[in-house]
């Protein structure tokens, strides 16, 4: 088992995006549980469920938002505290080095499509599914699959549990990531609430828009 804590690998400008994105959403956890509604209300209005995109209606007994809104509300809504610190852990750690590298706008945009984009990994292959899908990790999916591209020598602090050894470990970039997504691909069909598709196809997603994002980079660089 192995937790990142932080990477060495220095920002030239403060992450504002990705403290904004870590505030909406622990703002939005604390109200969820605060709310006399309380936290399941929550995740069932607004996290996206499946059934409801591919077949274009939204389910008669659930107080629901439009379903196709719930793409990107469900980005925002988790289910738990260690879901949420999972999640937003990860963000700062690695969020921080690819905003850097797209700049603050097209680091929202980097975020929203990454989010959209294993959303509807996962909904194509669980298209009947009624279980609302929450969580940001489908979006910092997207990101640890930026940071693999732009990063991947960079250095990760990692706490490592190996049986009785505990240690803080320096680790490339490219093996922390590299393991977590073959996690992410060996737990597909285990279940455990878990929305295992959306962290492939975020994953996946984020490689290819990173990609894309670089080659307007470089063109607006010769021109």
């Amino acid at each position: 088992m192995f937790i990142p804590l932080k990477d060495e690998n220095p920002t030239s400008r403060f992450p504002f995006v990705t403290v904004a994105f870590i505030g909406i959403n622990i703002f939005v956890f604390f109200y969820q549980i605060l709310s006399p509604e309380g936290l399941q209300y929550f995740v069932y209005r607004m996290g996206a469920i499946p059934y409801e995109i591919t077949h274009f209606k939204t389910l008669a007994h659930l107080p629901r938002i439009s379903p196709p809104l719930s793409l990107l509300t469900a980005m925002f809504i988790h289910g738990g505290f260690f879901h949420l610190f999972g999640n937003m852990l990860y963000l700062w750690i690695f969020g921080n080095n690819v905003e850097d590298f797209l700049g603050p706008f097209r680091f929202i945009l980097f975020y929203v499509l990454s989010g959209l984009g294993a959303s509807l990994t996962h909904i194509i292959f669980n298209p009947n599914s009624q279980v609302p899908m929450i969580g940001a990790s489908g979006a910092i999916a997207g990101i640890l699959g930026a940071y693999l591209i732009l990063f991947p020598k960079a250095k990760v602090l990692t706490l490592v549990f190996l049986f009785i050894y505990i240690q803080i470990v320096p680790i490339p970039a490219a093996f922390v990531l590299g393991l977590w997504f073959i996690i992410q691909v060996m737990n597909v069909g285990l279940g455990g609430g878990v929305a295992w598709f959306a962290h492939i196809g975020g994953f996946l997603i984020g490689i290819g828009l990173i990609k894309y994002f670089s080659r307007r980079r470089a063109r607006a660089l010769i021109h």
